[in-house]
């Protein structure tokens, strides 16, 4: 299947900073009622501090320091407009704000982390079984029962947010105060909203699992942004092995690694 409506090209243009409105409303309202447990590690299935505007895409250089490798995790590689992006981002840091135990997902780099997913594999769905019948507005029990694949799924549910926010208050979603877009995100998540293609809690679920992925996944994906993530956890990240650790009588506190610790190029 293809990505209807997208192209992989990089735009440059510039993002702009999210007011988020994050101090309201905890993260862990869309947890909780998902049934996710707070504080726990999220298993994934896609994997296959920030400084000044975290929208901002910057050149990579071709040097291969850490430096030139930050920079190119901040580059969009399937979203080609803007507002598409802005709107993601506004969404995953609502599901996951900012508050007293330390950052949200757009400073986890979520959205980027979501963005190059899409890019890949997994966002053309092309190693699922994607053959009819389709009937979208039934149960997903069994399933993905829609014919759009995952990048479809998220420019169709992102558009179709935008258009709701117009409806409702003659703004874009990325421009309402947080409570607000927590009232939009909702309809979406009770199946109250009309999406192209598919139920809207189905995007909704995709949304808030991809958000999730994107703040406790290794950092080497483009997420949980020099494993922040982990850190608000207490979680070591993986190890080779706790070998010299096992027999230890005293409680073992350890500083995260991620897989680029083993395999060269920083964190």
């Amino acid at each position: 299947m293809t990505n209807n409506g997208s192209d992989n090209n990089n735009d440059n243009q510039n993002q702009h900073d999210q007011d988020g409105s994050h101090t309201d409303v905890s993260r862990r309202k869309f947890l909780k009622n998902s049934g996710y447990a707070a504080g726990g590690v999220v298993g994934g299935t896609l994997l296959g501090g920030l400084i000044g505007n975290p929208f901002e895409t910057q050149q990579a250089t071709s040097t291969g320091d850490d430096t030139s490798q930050k920079h190119l995790q901040q580059a969009r590689t399937f979203f080609s407009r803007s507002d598409d992006f802005k709107t993601l981002a506004a969404a995953t840091e609502r599901i996951y704000p900012q508050d007293d135990n330390g950052p949200g997902a757009i400073e986890l780099g979520v959205p980027y982390f979501i963005d190059k997913q899409l890019a890949g594999f997994w966002g053309s769905n092309s190693k699922d079984y994607m053959h009819p019948p389709f009937k979208p507005q039934a149960s997903d029990t069994h399933g993905l029962q829609t014919k759009l694949n995952r990048g479809e799924m998220f420019l169709f549910g992102l558009r179709r947010m935008q258009e709701v926010s117009q409806e409702k208050h003659n703004k874009s979603f990325f421009d309402l105060d947080g409570e607000t877009q927590d009232a939009i995100l909702e309809t979406f998540e009770s199946d109250d909203v009309n999406v192209k293609g598919m139920k809207a809690d189905t995007f909704f679920e995709l949304l808030r699992q991809t958000t999730l992925e994107g703040v406790y996944s290794d950092p080497a994906y483009g997420g949980n942004k020099d494993m922040q993530g982990w850190k608000m956890i207490e979680y070591p990240g993986p190890r080779m092995g706790w070998g010299n650790d096992i027999e230890s009588e005293k409680f073992l506190s350890k500083q995260p690694k991620s897989l680029r610790a083993y395999q060269g190029g920083g964190l």
